[in-house]
């Protein structure tokens, strides 16, 4: 669903009444909305909704079995956290998530890809947040220079083997709940 006419209506259908919307909060990645809502049993409720734009999340794998990860400091966490590459735009609207995935591949790991395959879609944080996002398998790379944006400066890349990178998900290293689902989605489809 892309259009907020088309949410409504899916709110509606589902028993769900928006009552009033009010923009609590906005800077240039992110909005807080604030929805007084009647939900279907009549008890009127409040929805805090984090708005954000489409995102991607690729898996980079190497002719070689080995995929890359990048580790960055992560404020809201206070940590650095293995991650696969991913990212939004903040700038450009209308993305298209292929465009963005092979941007952000480049800029984060300098990996440029020859193929990039759409392996589906997700919502992070669907009960608190409207984010969607698109998760890519990126093969028959060759690696280029990074183009990091000066708040990314900390990000290291990392190539390891796909059994590496299987152990530091058993062992709890890796935190990031994206990383797991996309690696999960791409792993269901039988692509890696």
């Amino acid at each position: 669903m892309s259009s907020d006419t088309t949410l409504e209506d899916a709110r509606r259908d589902a028993g769900f009444q928006t009552i009033s919307t009010r923009l609590a909060y906005s800077n240039p990645w992110t909005a807080l909305r604030e929805d007084i809502i009647v939900h279907p049993n009549g008890k009127q409720g409040l929805y805090g909704i984090v708005e954000r734009g489409e995102f991607v999340v690729i898996l980079p794998l190497h002719a070689d079995g080995k995929v890359t990860l990048i580790q960055q400091f992560r404020y809201p966490v206070g940590e650095r956290l293995w991650e696969l590459p991913m990212g939004m735009w903040e700038t450009k609207e209308n993305v298209d998530p292929v465009e963005l995935a092979l941007g952000e591949l480049r800029e984060e790991t300098g990996l440029r890809a020859g193929e990039m395959i759409h392996v589906g879609s997700m919502y992070q944080g669907a009960g608190y947040s409207n984010q969607k996002g698109h998760v890519f398998l990126a093969r028959n790379l060759t690696r280029g220079e990074r183009d990091l944006e000066a708040t990314e400066e900390d990000i290291t890349c990392h190539d390891m083997t796909l059994d590496a990178f299987e152990a530091m998900i058993r062992d709890g290293e890796l935190k990031c709940m994206v990383s797991l689902a996309a690696f999960a989605l791409i792993r269901a489809k039988g692509l890696i």
